[in-house]
């Protein structure tokens, strides 16, 4: 399992190993991909495999959306509205281990 992938189920509580719904249409999720893309260099720091920039999406939805740049601010409102005490948590925290 990716670094990313781990870090998603992880911290969201999904088993991988039920059924994931896609967080845009609900359908089977196939990919946890990143909101803001770690870019053609990859992210050799891990700064990108945040859980707020972590999202499960079907194929056909990540075809649509993903990689499109108007489009994250949209993508970061629904992942916040689908784990929103899990996501201000987890930001708190990981600020606090920043500090």
């Amino acid at each position: 399992m990716q670094r990313h992938t781990k870090i998603y189920f992880d911290k969201s509580g999904i088993d991988p190993h039920g059924f994931v719904p896609c967080e845009i249409c609900q359908a089977q999720a196939v990919d946890v991909n990143h909101i803001d893309a770690r870019g053609m260099g990859g992210d050799p720091t891990g700064s990108k495999d945040t859980f707020g920039n972590l999202q499960a999406a079907c194929r056909d939805c990540h075809n649509e959306y993903g990689d499109i740049s108007d489009l994250k601010p949209m993508l970061k409102k629904i992942h916040a509205k689908q784990f929103p005490t899990k996501l201000k948590y987890i930001e708190e925290m990981d600020q606090m281990i920043e500090l």
